[in-house]
């Protein structure tokens, strides 16, 4: 009974216009002040090619992130939980390296898994939640 009273969450397609559209997928969905960004490869958003150097390739995907973190009013200071995958667990230090670069402290939760395989050539593929300070 408690809960009778609550409204639904409104969900806000964010959907820059960098982000291709007509795809089965949101590229971020907007609840309330909470921000789920889809799985984001390393491909540049103009040309749809993922770069050779694997540095490279992780630094595009978390621009690609921080692309949808500003259309949704929030930056890698607000992501609360980050989910990586690599195709080659052995990137890992490297995919790091640059990670760090872009997530201030206190950094976000995080989990790692290697795959199998990701669309096309990717070898990183990160999905983000970020949450609006009150």
């Amino acid at each position: 009974m408690l809960c009778a009273g609550l409204a639904p969450a409104q969900k806000k397609v964010i959907q820059p216009p960098e982000f291709p559209s007509g795809r089965p997928f949101s590229p971020a969905l907007l609840v309330d002040a909470t921000l789920y960004v889809s799985g984001q490869v390393g491909n540049d958003l103009k040309t749809g090619k993922i770069p050779e150097e694997f540095e490279a390739e992780v630094r595009q995907c978390l621009e690609n992130i921080g692309i949808l973190l500003k259309a949704g009013g929030m930056s890698f200071a607000d992501a609360v939980s980050v989910q990586v995958y690599l195709t080659d667990i052995g990137l890992f230090q490297r995919m790091n390296a640059v990670y760090t670069t872009f997530f201030p402290e206190p950094r976000p939760t995080r989990t790692t898994v290697g795959v199998a395989k990701l669309v096309g050539t990717a070898r990183i593929e990160i999905t983000v939640t970020a949450r609006r300070p009150r």
